[in-house]
């Protein structure tokens, strides 16, 4: 089954296989084609957009978000706590924590407290893609397996940055990784560092660029 995954900028990817259209935290980038399913990883604008996901969205698409981001978007919203799945077709979605340990606004306050979001593992046939949503590099972490595509923050400040994001890919182990999220840092220490110590191969798209495997 071929999947193609298209960076729109930010934490936003475009995923289309088996004849469905997946948007994951819709804010930047160009959204030409109605979806049959959106992610959103948490409430923050830059990632749970109203206006973005509003002008997207078509009647009978099935929208997953956090019950704090599904009360703003309105309609019909189903929410997903850690390990919990469901199913669109071919396509199985699976909940899985997201946080931040070591990133915070003010002391014990941190930017994405645990509970407020969410990363996903999106099935696709055999191929499972794991977008990590906004997050440090966590224990849970260490306990995903069969990752075919990995999705990272790696810009530092509310997430993990390049050598944190090397260590969670590294632990990780799949077969791709693209980092995401990633302000103004450099994407080569990334993908320098990964592919230095293992058979991971880095994807570096510019926004609008596309990743495409059979």
């Amino acid at each position: 089954m071929g999947i193609s995954v298209k960076w729109l900028g930010h934490a936003s990817f475009e995923i289309k296989a088996d004849d469905k259209t997946i948007y994951i935290d819709p804010y930047e980038g160009e959204y030409k084609d109605k979806p049959d399913l959106i992610l959103v990883s948490h409430s923050h604008d830059d990632h749970c957009d109203r206006s973005k996901i509003k002008k997207i969205r078509k009647e009978e698409a099935l929208v997953i978000a956090p019950a704090d981001c599904a009360s703003k978007i309105g309609g019909n919203v189903k929410s997903l706590k850690p390990g919990e799945k469901v199913s669109l077709g071919a396509v199985t979605v699976e909940a899985v924590a997201a946080y931040n340990y070591k990133r915070f606004r003010s002391p014990g306050n941190p930017f994405h407290p645990k509970g407020l979001g969410v990363g996903y593992l999106i099935t696709i046939g055999d191929k499972t893609i794991y977008h990590a949503g906004d997050t440090d590099f966590i224990p849970e972490m260490r306990n995903l397996r069969n990752v075919y595509l990995a999705l990272l923050p790696s810009g530092g400040t509310y997430t993990m940055d390049n050598p944190e994001a090397a260590e969670a890919a590294l632990a990780i182990k799949p077969q791709f990784v693209i980092p995401m999220h990633r302000w103004n840092t450099n994407p080569s220490e990334f993908k320098n560092e990964v592919e230095a110590k293992s058979k991971i191969q880095v994807i570096l798209l510019k926004p609008g660029e596309e990743f495409t495997k059979d």
